[in-house]
């Protein structure tokens, strides 16, 4: 038996999702760039979280829970997610956002059509969302239900074994294309996904970096809480934890900050629209395509790369907000 299969898991990510050569890309940027397509995962409108919500949700089940609590922002792809893949196994969800009700677009549209109970915290503050989760748990639970809470993002160690497993189906493309990495990009927020792929690289014995792109936390802090992750991760299925040296982060160019465009992420992701028809998120992918294609362009990047695509296409339809204008500086820290 794998030791990814010791967790219960549900089989819910159309694997392997396609790696395929961003040609266009590459020619603009001077740098070969090819993408995992971990927007294609199947549930919904895909997305990188499916692959967490395999053990999550396997795990609520098994506890007999018949609820399940999470919370994030409006446009959140992982709220929607979750709320989607519970209601599909029989799991009643319930969303807690920051901010007050809005009209439902994008994200949160889609989490009222799944008839997930979303509550608002009336703070535009996200860390809001962790005590809305924890009173909303209470309550439930006060009511004889039997809820299942999980953090922003669904960022636990048991969630991050998602993408450890995921580095082995990378493995097998790798040797399949004769493809060998210089490093596997990603756009950084809960930490959780970064932590599967740092785990899992330790594993195969991978050559390539993960570089993961903070968009919504202190670089400092992504970097302990993805080797804290990373570590618990590897713990559950037997492999040995990691070291600083493990751990790449940049800052992510975040704009106006968290949830919200940037012009350098805006630009960005036209030209990767332009040149491989596929569409970033403006908060996650975006930002950190942003940094790859400042780095190649600067002659600071060397090829191949392997850029996650993570979904949260909804995003796209949400709500209008304007970024940064182009000569504004997109991060109060430095750009890279």
């Amino acid at each position: 038996m794998s030791p990814f299969d010791a967790p219960p898991r549900l089989r819910l990510v159309n694997a392997p999702t396609p790696l395929q050569p961003a040609v266009g890309l590459s020619e603009a940027l001077g740098t070969e760039v090819w993408f995992k397509r971990d927007d294609l995962t199947g549930i919904g409108l895909g997305g990188n979280k499916v692959r967490a919500l395999e053990y999550l949700i396997a795990d609520a089940l098994r506890h007999g829970c018949d609820s399940l609590v999470t919370g994030a922002g409006p446009q959140s792809n992982w709220a929607m997610l979750a709320a989607v893949t519970a209601r599909q196994h029989g799991l009643e969800p319930h969303l807690v956002y920051y901010g007050a009700s809005a009209e439902p677009v994008g994200n949160h549209a889609l989490a009222e059509l799944v008839g997930a109970d979303i509550r608002f915290t009336g703070s535009t503050e996200r860390t809001s969302v962790d005590a809305g989760i924890e009173a909303l748990t209470r309550e439930l639970r006060s009511r004889g239900r039997r809820p299942y809470a999980l953090p922003r993002g669904g960022a636990t160690p048991l969630g991050s074994i998602g993408y450890l497993r995921a580095s082995g189906e990378l493995a097998d493309q790798f040797d399949e294309t004769g493809l060998k990495p210089e490093s596997v990009w990603l756009a950084t927020g809960s930490c959780g996904t970064q932590a599967g792929l740092v785990a899992g690289a330790r594993l195969w014995g991978a050559s390539y970096r993960v570089t993961g792109v903070s968009v919504s936390r202190p670089v400092t802090e992504c970097a302990a809480r993805v080797t804290e992750l990373a570590h618990e991760a590897g713990r559950l299925v037997g492999v040995a934890g990691t070291g600083a040296d493990d751990i790449e982060i940049l800052d992510g160019l975040t704009g106006s900050g968290y949830g919200r465009p940037s012009a350098t992420g805006g630009e960005a992701a036209r030209l990767v629209a332009r040149t491989e028809g596929v569409f970033l998120d403006p908060v996650f992918g975006a930002k950190a395509m942003a940094v790859l294609v400042e780095r190649a362009r600067a002659g600071r990047q060397r090829g191949p790369v392997v850029f996650l695509v993570s979904g949260g296409a909804p995003t796209l339809f949400g709500p209008p907000q304007t970024p940064l204008p182009s000569s504004a500086p997109d991060s109060p820290e430095r750009r890279p």
